[in-house]
């Protein structure tokens, strides 16, 4: 396969193009952040990169919150608008009709009710880059719709309808290809005399 180089870009795609709730419950407001990503486990954190022009980068650089709001197929046009709409000018729950709730660690900062899973954020430090400036963020709790649990209380975000950012477009997930850790995960043993197991094709060496 040819390739052609290119000077550097950021290409990286897809992207999660999520809904980040900020500012208090008496003014909120919603900003959509297309560069977005889990940067820890232990503790739990995540980093948002914002220009300092935004009207959401003073709100989240004075309150020291925020909350990520995982984008669905039925919050798309929510989405492309609050990335190109300043909350400056306009209220954009009101404008969509959308929700904006107290969250369950950090009341005063809101959450988005008609995402099905929100994280609560605490901004622990600022870092200027360039044109954006990284904000890295401890998740202080999570809010989960209960529609997204099963009988067991495990999350199936498959339910969720959830989509991704590439290259301009916004597209629904796909089918699965795989589960984590599929590539290694060793196969039943097959009892003598048993049926095969699902897809084994019996061979010369069989």
């Amino acid at each position: 396969m040819t390739k052609q180089s290119w000077k550097g870009s950021a290409l990286l795609n897809p992207v999660p193009p999520v809904l980040v709730s900020c500012g208090g419950m008496e003014k909120p407001n919603l900003i959509t952040v297309g560069w977005a990503g889990t940067v820890c486990t232990r503790p739990p954190m995540v980093s948002i990169s914002l220009r300092p022009e935004r009207y959401s980068y003073g709100l989240i650089k004075t309150s020291g919150l925020f909350a990520v709001n995982l984008p669905t197929e039925a919050l798309v046009r929510a989405v492309d608008w609050c990335g190109v709409k300043s909350g400056r000018d306009v209220d954009k729950f009101a404008a969509l009709g959308l929700h904006a709730q107290p969250g369950a660690v950090h009341p005063d900062c809101p959450i988005l009710a008609e995402s099905p899973l929100a994280l609560e954020c605490r901004v622990t430090q600022t870092i200027p880059l360039g044109s954006h400036e990284l904000f890295l963020a401890e998740v202080a709790g999570v809010m989960v719709d209960e529609d997204l649990l099963d009988e067991d209380g495990r999350l199936c975000l498959d339910r969720a309808r959830l989509i991704a950012y590439s290259h301009g477009e916004y597209r629904a997930l796909g089918r699965c290809l795989g589960t984590f850790g599929y590539t290694v995960k060793k196969r039943p043993p097959r009892r003598r005399g048993g049926p095969e197991p699902a897809g084994h094709r019996r061979t010369k060496q069989d």
